[in-house]
């Protein structure tokens, strides 16, 4: 009955533990400071998040309001002609609710570039 389970489980262990036997043969240096991603494994100076101004996160979330809007609505437009009007309705008002969002973002000065 539970043979399936069984076996997917069986191949799930197989395969992560044959990953990490893989990383374990291949990885170029076990030291920390030789494997890090950060600058091509050199030697860190600073932080890695140091280096980023913060308004930079402001413009970020902005990026995300208007990804998230694309997101709704290529599934919106697939629909509208079914829904109707009521469909119309409800994209401006989650539209209003983004530009709610990114007028307090330029008044937080998340648009200013200098």
């Amino acid at each position: 009955m539970y043979t399936g389970i069984g076996s997917m489980l069986l191949v799930c262990v197989i395969g992560i533990a044959s990953a990490y036997v893989l990383h374990r043969i291949t990885a170029v240096s076990s030291s920390v400071l030789v494997s890090l991603p950060f600058q091509s494994g050199w030697a860190p100076t600073e932080h890695a998040l140091s280096r980023y101004h913060v308004r930079w996160y402001l413009a970020t979330l902005v990026f995300l309001a208007f990804d998230v809007e694309m997101l709704f609505m290529y599934p919106w437009a697939v629909v509208v002609a079914a829904r109707g009007a009521s469909a119309v309705v409800e994209m401006f008002v989650f539209l209003g609710v983004l530009f709610v969002a990114v007028a307090w973002a330029w008044r937080e000065g998340a648009l200013r570039w200098v």
